[in-house]
């Protein structure tokens, strides 16, 4: 039963986020107004649809709020994903340099203006997604290289080393870079803002697919979580279980970062706080990860776009001043237990 009241006290404050979302910013939307708009706008016959409310809530807020919740929930999830798979509390899309991977593969469409000839909306999402693999499928096998045991020094290490490569790549592009400089630096600090109904609709298909591969190894990670060989006992297909889980998590990561730039420390963060609210069980850490993952991302662009009104700043910045400290102490913790040993 307390796990009931845990997931409507986790929705709840979701709605909340999302109405506020919906009603903040330089035109002020009373609750009533917001809600009378959006049923109309479900309704088959709306009269709302010239309105300036209508225009503002249905065409320019809504799809952003929506968006910052997509993105939030999928880099959550992904985050508690990794964590359990790796059995590293500090793993994370970001700290992995899968971000940065899935950066790199964004910025080369934009530079290179690639277009896929079948599939020339999602470009920009599989590329991102590509990239993302092959990322974390190098920081892993090197990681391994180092050191056997895959120990969260190792593993973090590298995921730094990795991004500040991948960096690199990327300024070398923007200094090549001509008309397109704009558009991939404004990308890259991270933002859902200027999005509308395409970029949501872009997003949804390989959020669905991801969430949902994910959403169904709870199980599994649990028993990997006690150590590989354990898991094995148990009966779990450990090698296809963590192809799903890495997959998966990639997926999430690529789809979210192509369409809202590199956003950091929510995979860290959130699954974090939900270990610590709500216990370490991953049939119900993934679902809170991912409920809790788009409020957080919500009030974040919330914060970002009403701090300093009228100027926005970049979500990521509002992510990373939250998240930064909460990996340093995170870090701290887990020397402080290792010296206890």
């Amino acid at each position: 039963m307390s796990k009931f009241f845990t997931y409507v006290g986790s929705l709840f404050v979701l709605t909340a986020a999302i109405l506020a979302g919906v009603g903040a910013g330089s035109v002020a939307v009373p609750l009533s107004e917001i809600v009378r708009v959006l049923v109309d706008a479900a309704t088959p016959f709306s009269t709302a649809e010239g309105s300036v409310n209508a225009s503002i809530i249905v065409d320019v807020r809504l799809p952003r709020v929506l968006l910052a919740g997509l993105v939030g929930a999928s880099l959550a999830i992904s985050g508690a994903a990794f964590q359990g798979l790796l059995q590293n509390p500090l793993a994370d899309p970001y700290t992995l340099g899968v971000s940065s991977g899935a950066s790199v593969g964004a910025v080369l469409v934009l530079f290179l203006g690639l277009s896929f000839p079948v599939f020339s909306m999602f470009t920009l999402p599989i590329m991102s997604i590509v990239t993302a693999v092959l990322t974390l499928l190098f920081v892993i096998t090197f990681a391994r290289m180092l050191d056997k045991t895959l120990s969260i020094e190792t593993l973090i290490l590298t995921g730094i080393v990795m991004g500040s490569f991948l960096g690199s790549v990327i300024s070398l592009m923007i200094a090549l870079t001509g008309d397109e400089l704009r558009q991939i630096v404004g990308w890259l600090l991270g933002s859902v803002a200027m999005r509308g109904w395409n970029y949501v609709s872009l997003l949804v298909p390989f959020f669905v697919i991801g969430s949902m591969l994910l959403l169904i190894q709870g199980q599994e990670l649990n028993a990997m979580s006690l150590g590989e060989d354990r898991a094995k006992q148990l009966g779990v297909p450990t090698e296809t279980r963590k192809a799903v889980i890495l997959l998966a998590s990639s997926v999430l990561t690529g789809a979210a970062v192509a369409v809202s730039g590199t956003i950091g420390f929510v995979g860290l963060v959130v699954p974090h706080i939900c270990r610590k609210l709500f216990g370490v069980d991953h049939r119900h850490l993934l679902p809170l990860s991912l409920i809790n993952g788009a409020t957080f991302l919500i009030l974040a662009d919330l914060v970002s776009r009403t701090i300093i009104a009228p100027v926005e700043l970049p979500i990521g910045v509002i992510t990373s001043l939250i998240g930064a400290p909460i990996f340093a102490v995170i870090l701290y913790q887990q020397r402080k237990e290792r010296a206890a040993v």
